[in-house]
């Protein structure tokens, strides 16, 4: 059987700065069901916030984290990621990485959702995630066994411990791996929702595994929708990043009464779940929603990918863009410690399909790539202080679970199930009724053995679904990226109140 020191499963930005760590020390093999430059990591368009500017320190970027995660924020994790952050992107500039700078050679730095400092670093304009990547993969290269299209499709458990993986390479055929230390760094569940910003394989295939071993998951029903999806004729064109309102793009209806007046004190930057309900709000009374780029000075330039995909649907030449709200994080997951480590001994979680604690309720603009950074370092150096432990090698105790049987629901429909009834809002009718239909679809109980890659993809979609459905089901209560019609929010008056408090504040020092 196929053994080494660490397998990850995802090649994302965590996955990239662990296995970059660990390769000095160690054999590490990279899965991923698609290519090396399939993830939402290599997709984003916003930066990375760090708390480098002049003026700017960790303790401002912490209060924001805070303020927009509803402060259920796990503080001490929140602390190490802001406080941290920065020097982790000084030593990346150190080995090589270049981030946009302004005419006089100083980095420059914008401003989004719900910070109230410009602390945005940002590499070829609008593609940072892919300038990132890139330059990890890099430095990887030699040292790194990356495996494309080969899923993952279960962890082998032997004694209550991780002991590697089950996968479906690209021909079918089924394999073990194993390894001393499994991370599974496969992204949030974006893609089980009709309009999403994540790539199309992003469906929460590593929750699900982590699910069937009996690991710790919490707070599934913390979704982020991103507000400014591009939007026509019924379909997701691509993200609109929040750097486009950040330099003073706003939202508009048709008639183009700016719809976020009066409705939070950062207005168009107010944190995303505030904006993402109140498009949705709009469109669901008939009204069409735009995002107004004209204040935008060179926007083709400071933009080009944004601007490239508007030429291609010939939506270059208008001011008006058409958008609508998408699926794009996930603040729950896979619960860890501040080293990566599950509830199950030899498997580490990182990336978006780790619950570190950072992000609470609702994720502040561009800390997920800091995330990736910080903790996937420090899941890293968690693991090279690891002592070896006792080695076996035999899955069978692992495989003698049934054969899937059955006929599954079509992705499509489990996408418009999620979209209608567990997303931007729900209620306990809605929530009931998906929960219903997704037991009634396959059983997340019964124990099953997947040898199909296309059955893994489904089982996992329904096995998430209905996590999500579940959770959102137990929270009784409207918070962050978890809004109940039935549950009125407790949280956002209160949170306006205590910005403004703080705006005024900052204004009487000015």
């Amino acid at each position: 059987m196929p053994c080494t020191d660490v397998i990850i499963i995802g090649g994302g930005l965590s996955a990239l700065v662990a296995a970059k760590k660990l390769s000095k020390h160690k054999n590490v093999i990279i899965f991923t069901k698609s290519t090396k430059t399939s993830s939402n990591s290599y997709m984003a368009q916003g930066g990375v916030a760090a708390a480098i500017g002049k003026g700017d320190d960790w303790s401002s970027h912490f209060e924001d984290t805070m303020a927009a995660g509803c402060h259920y924020n796990q503080s001490d994790q929140v602390r190490t990621l802001v406080q941290q952050g920065p020097a982790h992107i000084k030593q990346l500039m150190k080995e090589g990485l270049e981030f946009d700078r302004e005419t006089g050679g100083r980095i420059a730095l914008g401003k989004e959702g719900a910070h109230s400092q410009r602390r945005i670093l940002h590499a070829g304009g609008d593609a940072t995630g892919k300038a990132m990547t890139t330059f990890l993969l890099d430095q990887i290269q030699d040292n790194v066994a990356i495996i494309e299209k080969e899923m993952a499709v279960d962890l082998i458990t032997e004694r209550g411990r991780c002991r590697g993986i089950k996968s479906i390479n690209k021909n079918g055929s089924v394999h073990y791996h194993f390894a001393e230390h499994t991370i599974i760094a496969t992204g949030g569940v974006g893609s089980l929702y009709k309009y999403t910003s994540n790539h199309a394989s992003v469906i929460g295939d590593g929750i699900a595994m982590a699910y069937r071993a009996g690991v710790e998951l919490v707070d599934l029903e913390f979704i982020q929708f991103h507000p400014t999806m591009l939007y026509r004729d019924g379909e997701v064109l691509g993200l609109i990043s929040e750097a486009v309102r950040g330099e003073g793009a706003f939202l508009v209806d048709e008639r183009g009464r700016k719809i976020m007046d009066g409705v939070h004190p950062m207005g168009d930057l107010a944190p995303r779940d505030v904006v993402a309900r109140e498009i949705f709000n709009q469109i669901q009374q008939g009204i069409d929603v735009f995002l107004d780029i004209s204040p935008v000075s060179n926007f083709s330039k400071r933009f080009p990918t944004i601007h490239r995909l508007c030429q291609k649907h010939h939506l270059d030449r208008s001011r008006l863009l058409p958008v609508i709200p998408g699926s794009h994080f996930l603040m729950g997951g896979i619960k860890t410690g501040r080293g990566g480590e599950t509830s199950l001994p030899g498997l580490y979680a990182v990336g978006e399909a780790a619950w570190t604690g950072v992000h609470g309720a609702n994720r502040i603009a561009s800390n997920s790539l800091l995330e990736g950074i910080v903790f996937g370092d420090l899941t890293a150096e968690n693991i090279l202080s690891k002592a070896p432990s006792l080695f076996v090698n035999h899955p069978a105790a692992f495989t003698n679970n049934q054969a899937f049987k059955g006929t599954l629901p079509q992705k499509d429909a489990i996408r418009s199930m999620m979209t209608e009834y567990a997303g931007v809002v729900r209620d306990q009718r809605g929530l009931t009724k998906l929960k219903k239909w997704l037991e009634e679809s396959f059983d997340p109980h019964g124990p099953i053995t997947i040898d199909k890659r296309e059955t893994a993809e489904k089982v996992n979609m329904l096995t998430v679904a209905w996590l999500i459905t579940t959770s959102a089901l137990a929270r009784r209560e409207s918070r962050g990226g978890h809004y109940r019609t039935d549950f009125p929010v407790s949280s956002t008056e209160w949170e306006n109140k205590r910005i403004i408090r703080r705006l005024q504040k900052q204004a009487a020092v000015i």
